[in-house]
């Protein structure tokens, strides 16, 4: 790095550049370097100007001599970063309040309190004209949600003929494609689209799920034999168009594989790794830092200790802090004025240490109208087991009552009453979402002081978030997880004086079963294995909720959010229709029963992996979301 305090400058307005610009702003001056390095060779350049006349500095900098010519040569060459220098000093101040921003547990922007109501498309950047992303984001918009969700990130081995990709990431190299019609500058478009239709991006910069037949599967072989959510890809009985699926974009693992790594958590502690990934993040980061578009950036789509290929046993939930740690001081270098935060599923570790452990006195919360303030007790093992054994003997009883009189008032005997027995449970522990097994303790890493806001997600259909009551349905045991999952998420987020967000929320109905494809797999468990004809096996009960079931569970979840203080909720996922399909993308023309495409001309759909809200249902859900928007709407 060049020292600008060796530069003598002849003009005010450069002098102002290095002396204040530059020297407050080390992430700018980092990518000036080698604009100033080139400066550094000469012993005594010749009276620089621009095109524009502006600035006339004579530079004297120690270093070696070079011609008149060759500096010459080297001032056409820089003509251009020296009209970006011009255009940063010469910008208008940035106006924060135009930026999302927190506000004790409140969100904040233009002056005023920002709760909201989002959705996912992990798959807008792959759509294939700009009228379809255009269209979406509109329809979006018309919905009353303001906040959209997708992945900032599209990593492959090897350059596709077709579609979007972001980043090729193969044999130890990594390039940046910059295409303007498959590159990062479609995620400009997308940006500039989502500020027309007034929407805020939660852009995501890679995902913990990229799984390959190859993978060294973390599932026990006998488990994955018996349940068909572990079910894992052979080779080519997948025939889904790439980036269909939400874990077809590349991701960590992606990273691990073509860096020769072999645990999954070398993504979070290989110096290497970490670099190439903050390089990424760089090229994407700084493209949007004066982007009032952006909500957020997200680090990372659920990451945790495993994945489809393994981790090593070190890995806790003090790696997973640490690299956050890492990554969000890395962002803040680059973007003064974008909120960061996790994207974990939000798995808690009651009794773990901690590297960010809470104060004393909590920062103060902001003012809420919505959620009665009230001191929240620390989250330990202890707390968890009595809670959850206080709320099982109310809905004991509350079954009991529901039977008839004769159903459970026991055994008559020799003329005695034989009580019923008392139903036991196993020592089943506080369960996988608070051990910290999974490698993730959402309470250290919120109170990192560079995350802006805690995340967390609700799969019930992938993730256990409880022990199954014993004196409930199926379905009610979901529901109830919910709830309860919500609820301790908005006491994380008063007791460490953040807002909290749910980034993702889904049930998978009977009718989106065939498509279910869980996040750690490449194929649909309840389908068959035919291509285009995706039908349940005759000889499985069907899979999923009713799409009534979904409605009310949605309805429930949102209401607990805007009670709990959740202040924002993001529902996975979009579905839209009329698509434009191209042959070899995931916006592909439909697929018959025989494998055939249709000669005529088609519209398509936006791709699922089992959440779309597209087709059966739709209407209904996205009445359930304009609703709770509607009720959690900001007060501009």
């Amino acid at each position: 790095m060049i020292n600008v305090e060796a530069i003598r400058l002849s003009t005010p307005q450069m002098g102002k550049y290095f002396s204040g610009f530059a020297a407050k702003n080390a992430s700018r001056r980092e990518q000036d370097t080698d604009f100033l390095a080139a400066k550094n060779t000469c012993k005594a350049a010749q009276n620089f100007m621009g095109p524009d006349q502006r600035w006339r500095p004579d530079i004297q900098i120690l270093g070696k001599a070079r011609s008149d010519k060759a500096w010459s040569a080297q001032r056409r060459a820089w003509t251009p970063r020296w009209n970006d220098l011009n255009a940063r000093d010469s910008a208008p101040a940035v106006n924060k309040s135009n930026f999302v921003s927190t506000s004790g547990t409140n969100f904040r922007v233009n002056n005023s309190d920002f709760p909201f109501i989002g959705t996912n498309a992990y798959w807008l950047p792959v759509l294939n004209s700009d009228e379809d992303i255009d269209a979406v984001l509109g329809n979006i918009s018309l919905s009353n949600i303001t906040v959209v969700r997708t992945w900032a990130f599209n990593d492959v081995s090897e350059i596709p003929e077709n579609g979007t990709w972001f980043q090729l990431v193969a044999n130890g190299t990594t390039s940046v494609n910059l295409n303007e019609t498959t590159g990062l500058p479609k995620l400009d478009r997308i940006v500039a689209m989502a500020e027309k239709h007034g929407i805020y991006l939660l852009l995501s910069l890679t995902n913990n799920w990229n799984p390959l037949p190859t993978d060294n599967t973390t599932v026990n072989a006998t488990v994955a034999s018996s349940n068909p959510l572990f079910k894992r890809d052979v080779a080519t009985n997948n025939s889904l168009p790439r980036n269909t699926l939400s874990n077809d974009y590349g991701g960590m693992d992606a990273y691990v594989r073509a860096f020769g790594a072999d645990s999954h958590d070398a993504f979070y502690t290989n110096e290497t790794l970490i670099t190439v990934f903050e390089n990424y993040t760089k090229n994407v980061v700084e493209r949007y830092v004066n982007s009032t578009a952006i909500l957020a950036w997200e680090i990372a789509n659920d990451p945790r200790c495993n994945s489809s290929i393994g981790a090593t046993p070190s890995c806790n939930t003090t790696t997973i802090t640490e690299w956050h740690s890492r990554i969000a001081k890395f962002i803040r270098t680059i973007d003064p004025n974008h909120l960061i935060s996790s994207g974990s599923q939000g798995f808690f570790c009651a009794d773990c240490p901690k590297l960010f452990p809470l104060k004393t006195t909590p920062p103060p919360p902001g003012p809420s109208t919505t959620v009665t303030r009230r001191q929240i007790k620390p989250l330990t093992k202890k707390r968890i087991l009595q809670e959850r054994k206080e709320a099982w003997k109310i809905t004991r009883a509350l079954n009991l009552a529901s039977q008839p009189p004769s159903a459970g008032a026991g055994v008559r005997v020799r003329g005695k009453w034989v009580p019923t027995p008392t139903r036991r449970q196993d020592d089943v522990g506080v369960g996988s979402a608070f051990d910290g097994s999974e490698g993730v303790d959402s309470e250290d890493i919120l109170n990192i002081p560079q995350i802006g806001f805690g995340s967390f997600q609700l799969f019930p259909d992938q993730n256990q978030y409880a022990p199954d009551d014993p004196n409930l349905s199926a379905f009610n045991n979901t529901l109830q997880a919910g709830l309860d999952w919500i609820k301790r998420h908005g006491e994380a987020g008063q007791m460490f004086g953040k807002p909290v967000t749910l980034t993702g929320f889904g049930l998978v109905t009977q009718d989106n079963a065939p498509s279910f494809v869980p996040f750690n797999t490449t194929v649909a468990p309840f389908a068959s294995d035919q291509i285009g004809n995706l039908t349940l096996n005759a000889t499985q009960l069907p899979y999923g909720v009713t799409n009534d079931q979904q409605t009310d569970a949605y309805t429930q979840w949102l209401q607990q959010g805007i009670i709990s203080g959740v202040t924002g909720m993001i529902q996975y996922q979009w579905g839209q229709g009329n698509l434009t399909a191209v042959n070899g993308t995931a916006i592909s023309p439909t697929i018959d029963e025989n494998g055939i495409v249709p000669e005529q001309t088609e519209n398509g759909v936006s791709p699922s992996d089992g959440y779309s809200s597209v087709g059966v249902g739709q209407e209904s859900i996205q009445q359930t979301l304009q609703g709770a928007a509607q009720q959690f709407a900001p007060d501009t």
